[in-house]
């Protein structure tokens, strides 16, 4: 998978991969998973699920994460463009609250990787868009949660309008109440 350029976020651990495509007059070929490749970039390999939604236009899914077990994604788009993020809850992290994100598309082929004690998400910015994502632990809805989408103590920058979101997704709890949760514990920043 030869990866033409990346940009790494966050000391490196958050890393937007950039494939190189080949096109012709056939159509275009990139490899999406090697694990030669994604490991000399700093992103794991163990992957054991791979998650594949679809969404219309101002859909805002996330901010999501799993502690037990735990589970890094790496995310990007097969079809449309949205734009991807991901949030430090780290408790004592120099960068806990901070966030990342960029712009992935069918046409930019970007991935997105962001290790478990990120919480992710994405707004679609195209008509339809899908995004598939590899991750490192399978689901597990008794060890999952969410941070409130437009937390104020966050402050995305979210490129959508009149967001449309999940009733889990609405009534998620802010960083500050997700970091005073015992099972916060399980992302502490120690460095």
């Amino acid at each position: 998978m030869p990866i033409e350029n990346s940009e790494k976020y966050f000391a490196g651990e958050v890393v937007l991969l950039k494939p190189k495509v080949f096109k012709d007059h056939r159509g275009f070929f990139y490899e999406v998973f090697k694990k030669s490749e994604l490991e000399k970039y700093g992103v794991p390999s163990n992957f054991v699920q791979e998650n594949h939604s679809g969404s219309i236009k101002n859909v805002v899914r996330g901010l999501h994460f799993q502690w037990e077990p735990p589970m890094g994604k790496l995310m990007r788009v097969t079809r449309g463009k949205a734009f991807l993020v991901a949030v430090d809850i780290r408790k004592n992290s120099p960068t806990l609250g901070k966030w990342i994100g960029v712009e992935a598309s069918e046409d930019n082929r970007y991935m997105l990787w962001a290790p478990y004690y990120f919480a992710r998400g994405f707004a679609v910015l195209s008509d339809y868009a899908e995004i598939q994502y590899l991750v490192t632990g399978e689901y597990n809805n008794k060890a999952e949660s969410g941070i409130l989408w437009n937390d104020s103590e966050i402050g995305i920058e979210w490129p959508v309008e009149n967001p449309i979101l999940s009733e889990k997704d609405r009534n998620a709890q802010t960083l500050k109440e997700w970091l005073n949760r015992p099972e916060s514990d399980n992302f502490v920043w120690n460095k």
